[in-house]
This record gives C-alpha cells, structure tokens and sequence, in this order.
C-alpha cells in the first residue's frame, strides 16, 4: 500500500500527530510521503521523520494580539494557487490518502476518486461534543475545508461517540520544578506576554515564542525560540502549563498530570470549543485575555493525576492497513477501554 499523507502545518498539534502516524506506518513498513500546507517552507523545523516532504500554501488564519483577524484571513487566502495545487497535485500512484484538515490532498483526492481517511480534532468537532461560538460558517468550514470519505476525529474523552483518544508522545521526567510554569502563547504579542509575567516573581516562567520582545525582560523569565526537544524536556519537568488552547499541548499536559491554564486565540472555533470540553471535564482553568488575578489563583492549584492514552497511532495504523474503513467503532472501543479516566469525568 502506497499512502499520501496531508498536513495541516499551520498548527504544531497537528505535526506532533503526524510524527506519531509517521512512526508507526515505518513500524508496519507501509510507504507513505507526506504533504504539507499552511505555512512556509522555512519556517517548518525537526522534521526529519517525514523525509523527503513536500510543501504547498494551502490555507492557514490570519491572527493580531491573540485574536483571527477574518478580513486579513480572507485575502490571504483568496488566491487561485489553491486550486492550482489542487489541480496540479497527480494522485495516480497512491491507493490512499491520510489526511490531517490539510485542503490540497482532500480535494486532490475528491477530485480524483481516491479513498482518502481523515485523523484529526477537528473532526470529532462533527460530533456533538461541547463547543463554544458553533455557527453555521464554522460547521461548514469543518465539513468542507478538507473533505474526507471516512472522518476519524480525536478528543480527550469520547463523549458517547467514535472518537479515537489523543495521539499523544511525550515522556515523564523524574523531577517535577514545581515552581517552574512553561508557556506557550503563540499568538500573543512577545512584548505583552514579558510585561504580564514580570508580576509574578516567585516563580520562573520558561516561555517559547517565535519572537524576542524588544523590551527588558525580568530576571524569572526565560525566553527560548522554539525547539521540539528542549520544549518535550521543559514540559515534562514543569509544574504547570500556560498555552493557548490548542488540543495537542492540553493532551500532553494532560497525559503527563500538568495542571493547566489555556487562552485561546479569540475567534477561532476549535480553540473556544476545547475550553469548553476542558471546562466541562474540570481540566483545566482558562482566561479570554491575560488576567493577573486568574493567574494567580491557578498558580496556587495541585497538579492533577496523569491520564495514560494508549498507543493510538500503532493501533490505527494496524487498523488501516486491515482496509476495513469504514467500521471504526471496533478500534474505538478498543482503545478507551485501556483508558482510566478520572472519576469526575465519568
């Protein structure tokens, strides 16, 4: 068998998934090439797993100061390369395509009649699961920004559902820094997140951010560009995460028992329905804009207990290459029945 397999690159959730799918396609020695889109080919890093990948522009959202800015995202994404691509992309030597809500490769196939098999979080957002700010735009875009013929969603509880668990890779550390807090809040101003944290001085801040502030930073934050293995060593050893509400860092902060505070990018759907899953499940505090006193009183939370996910990306590949594809309720069950939530979730 003979896979292409699309990314979504604007979000790293998306590439921490693919990493695991990547391993576990090697281990049952399918051949597989991996397609990216939604951000430039310079700004992609560690991505040695994937091989020799390719890059198209795809689609991706506009954002200021934590927010979807939607006129800049129409613009940037009003332009006829997509369909070129789309178009251009041959699918001819493939027998399936995997798909992470990447456009080019779900429309490719569409267009030319592959079977093409969705894995992503988005997807479980078809369910009804908790969500926050649904309206009919964004069930469209979920349904139609990356068409798939079999749709496998992800989420940290099932919610009654066939919904796969988090693919999660991460390893515990032996040491827990209970009074270092590692953040991540890409979409906020580098400046503005230095300022915010220079009022709490009894604990050191381990922030990761694609830019440098321009102003003095104190003394208990450490200030690092973005690396995947210096940021896997600094989440395990924390004692808390501050991040966005991505689904990728709360599933791994949940998996390695992190207490957590999420801020998600105002406007964007996926993110505001994650608060209210997180909400929902008491795991973990949130803020719609940075709130010293909501910081405060989170810093003085307990971690909570680790939740052991299993090994989803092996099980699934095992499962796609037995090409019964469209009876996933077996591989569910499968799955969360080596889970033990907490109690409160049940």
């Amino acid at each position: 068998m003979r896979i292409l397999y699309g990314v979504q690159g604007t979000g790293n959730g998306h590439l921490s998934r693919a990493r695991v799918m990547a391993k576990a396609l090697m281990k049952q020695d399918i051949e597989v090439d991996f397609l990216f889109s939604g951000r430039k080919p310079d700004q992609f890093f560690d991505m040695e797993c994937f091989g020799d990948y390719r890059v198209q522009a795809g689609m991706t959202f506009a954002t200021h100061s934590g927010r979807v800015n939607v006129p800049q995202t129409v613009r940037q994404n009003l332009s006829l390369s997509l369909f070129k691509d789309i178009k251009a992309l041959d699918l001819s030597c493939y027998d399936l395509v995997l798909n992470d809500f990447e456009p080019v490769s779900a429309w490719a196939a569409r267009r030319q009649g592959v079977p093409s098999i969705g894995i992503s979080h988005q997807a479980a957002l078809t369910h009804p699961v908790p969500k926050l700010g649904s309206t009919w735009f964004n069930e469209m875009l979920l349904n139609n920004f990356a068409p798939v013929d079999v749709a496998l969603g992800c989420h940290w509880h099932h919610f009654g559902f066939p919904i796969l668990p988090p693919f999660v890779e991460v390893d515990a550390s032996p040491f827990e820094h209970t009074h270092q807090i590692l953040v991540y809040l890409p979409f906020e101003d580098a400046d503005v997140i230095a300022r915010f944290l220079s009022h709490f001085s009894d604990y050191q801040f381990l922030v990761y951010h694609s830019q440098q502030p321009k102003g003095q930073v104190a003394e208990h934050i450490k200030w690092h560009s973005f690396n995947r293995e210096g940021f896997k060593q600094h989440l395990a050893s924390c004692g808390g995460v501050i991040g966005n509400a991505g689904f990728e860092l709360a599933s791994e902060a949940l998996t390695l028992g992190k207490k957590l505070l999420v801020k998600p990018l105002i406007g964007q759907f996926e993110q505001l329905s994650n608060v209210a899953a997180l909400q929902l499940l008491a795991a973990a505090d949130s803020m719609m804009s940075l709130d010293v006193n909501v910081v405060k009183r989170w810093l003085k939370t307990a971690s909570p207990n680790p939740i052991a996910y299993p090994q989803v990306g092996d099980a699934l590949v095992k499962w796609i290459d037995g090409g019964d594809w469209h009876d996933s309720q077996p591989l569910c069950k499968e799955l969360w029945s080596q889970v033990t939530l907490p109690d409160t979730w049940r």
